[in-house]
């Protein structure tokens, strides 16, 4: 899941002040751009784990467009992407049979196998599955 970052920097103090629009009260303060990403990718996975623990729904991410095209030009806000895997967060694992057409099948572990971001075949159709139901 792809989450937008919006880091502004504080006129009146020495730092930035770095949330995440989709994840209300996930925010952090930072001296640098750097430790202001390091600092939010730590509290959203915080943020997840709190929800996942209470049952809650973990949000979508929106296109960082929507937040971009809403806002007035500001100095000094610089606007990032966070990609955080959410299936931790999703709940218990459940094995399901699923019938699929023999090409796609070697289509499918083609592309696991060629990329480090899938470790597995249904770690693949999970992200797919995902991304179909974030539209």
């Amino acid at each position: 899941m792809k989450y937008p970052v919006k880091l502004e920097k504080e006129l009146t103090a020495d730092h930035y002040l770095v949330t995440v629009p989709d994840l209300p009260g996930c925010q952090e303060k930072a001296k640098t751009i750097d430790e202001g990403l390091t600092r939010i990718d730590q509290a959203i996975v915080s943020h997840l784990s709190i929800l996942a623990e209470y049952g809650e729904a973990i949000p979508n991410g929106k296109p960082i467009d929507h937040y971009v095209n809403q806002l007035i030009p500001t100095n000094g806000i610089v606007w990032a992407i966070i990609e955080i895997d959410i299936s931790p967060y999703l709940g218990k694992s459940h094995k399901i049979n699923v019938t699929l057409p023999e090409l796609l099948i070697k289509k499918i572990d083609h592309q696991v196998a060629q990329s480090p971001a899938y470790k597995t075949r249904s770690g693949f159709i999970a992200t797919a599955c995902l991304s179909e139901l974030q539209k």
